[in-house]
């Protein structure tokens, strides 16, 4: 499924998921641990900011810029309301180049999202897109393929590489990794933190 068409998918549920944001803590350990190995609190980005919800917040109060992509119009739409005075960009990670580099980055269950052949390209993107020192977060399936699932009603698709993928990209782009965890088990669902070295 390309990403485009992810984007459709959200913009039917934007209303609801923009609804879970005020309760919601997914994640929020992971991105506060993140937050405080951040040398440099300047700029951040946030892949697949969705509404902009607690994450965005959290990035926000702890004194970063912040800049968020997404797929979803509508998704967007809510953050943009939510935080007028943060850059958030209508685009495809895929194609995106990034204009300069970020303090943070976080794609908390958005880049498994992505085309499988698109995972190894992207993550290796996200890494060169880290300023010296700089952090990054992601999550990923955990085990090599690709699977449907369904939120809503409607079917979503997802890819993963193997954690030994993960660490060999992040490797290969000048990241060491601190953290791999698997947080949801028996879930198939791992945690990355990375360093920019």
């Amino acid at each position: 499924m390309k990403p485009t068409e992810t984007g459709k998918l959200y913009d039917k549920i934007s209303s609801w998921w923009n609804d879970q944001q005020d309760s919601s803590t997914a994640g929020i350990n992971f991105v506060q641990r993140a937050i405080r190995l951040t040398i440099n609190k300047d700029n951040a980005l946030d892949v697949g900011c969705g509404s902009g919800g607690r994450i965005v917040t959290a990035l926000r109060d702890a004194g970063f810029k912040v800049t968020g992509i997404d797929v979803s119009e509508a998704m967007l739409e809510f953050a943009r309301k939510r935080h007028p005075d943060s850059d958030f960009i209508l685009g495809d990670i895929c194609q995106w180049k990034p204009l300069e580099r970020y303090d943070l980055i976080i794609a908390w269950d958005s880049s498994f999202h992505l085309p499988h052949l698109e995972q190894r390209p992207v993550t290796g993107k996200l890494c060169e897109a880290l300023a010296d020192g700089g952090v990054i977060l992601f999550t990923a399936g955990g085990v090599d393929g690709e699977i449907t699932g369904q939120m809503c009603g409607l079917d979503f698709y997802y890819s993963s590489l193997a954690e030994t993928d993960y660490l060999e990209i992040m490797k290969g782009h000048g990241c060491k990794c601190i953290l791999m965890e698997r947080d949801q088990h028996p879930e198939e669902h791992v945690v990355f933190i990375g360093t920019k070295v």
